[in-house]
């Protein structure tokens, strides 16, 4: 078994570690089949599990407003970090509703300003926010999205890459969103957070 230091020097590896923890069986064969191409380190420092609000000092607990929110995950997602780069599509969601799957599986997610990794002031910006929200893109920093389990988390955080692709795709080009009504639907439907209510 290879030592933490030779993982994190492993080239390729950028000093990244992904270090989770699982609450259930399921939630760990989830981590062990998203990872298998990865260094994992299992331990108790990993993931936010039981998270009931956010953590002195730890920042990236912050987006969990969602009910029932045991898993928080703060994935390296090239297409998702690129976007927190940009200026954000509106002040609750960084991210155009480009897909149903977006709106239903993750919801909105807003661009939280840019703080040092670590920052506790991410934790108050969030605090501030006068919506429910499952994931949040941290300026420069990338995401972070909440679920009621690891899979949850992460299949939600899957979702986020994937509209982002085609938001960078597009670039400055108008694209056909849908209306309120239509974003609306399936968020009420899947329970999401998404609109103004």
């Amino acid at each position: 078994m290879p030592t933490l230091g030779a993982i994190a020097d492993a080239p390729g590896a950028a000093g990244a570690l992904l270090v989770v923890d699982a609450v259930t069986d399921d939630d760990l064969r989830t981590v062990s089949r998203a990872t298998a191409h990865l260094g994992l380190v299992t331990g108790a420092a990993g993931l936010v599990l039981g998270l009931t609000g956010p953590r002195p000092g730890d920042a990236r607990a912050t987006p969990a407003s969602e009910p029932g929110a045991r898993a928080v995950v703060h994935p390296r997602s090239r297409h998702a970090t690129a976007v927190s780069c940009l200026p954000p599509w509106s002040r609750r969601s960084a991210v155009p509703p480009l897909t149903p799957y977006f709106v239903m599986r993750v919801g909105q997610t807003p661009l939280l300003p840019y703080a040092a990794p670590g920052d506790a002031g991410q934790a108050r910006e969030r605090e501030r926010l006068p919506f429910p929200l499952r994931a949040a893109l941290l300026q420069d920093h990338g995401p972070v999205v909440s679920g009621g389990s690891v899979r949850a988390a992460v299949d939600a955080a899957v979702e986020l890459e994937e509209v982002c692709a085609p938001v960078l795709a597009l670039g400055d080009r108008p694209a056909r969103l849908p209306t309120e009504e239509e974003a609306g639907e399936p968020a009420g439907r899947y329970g999401s957070c998404w609109g103004e209510e």
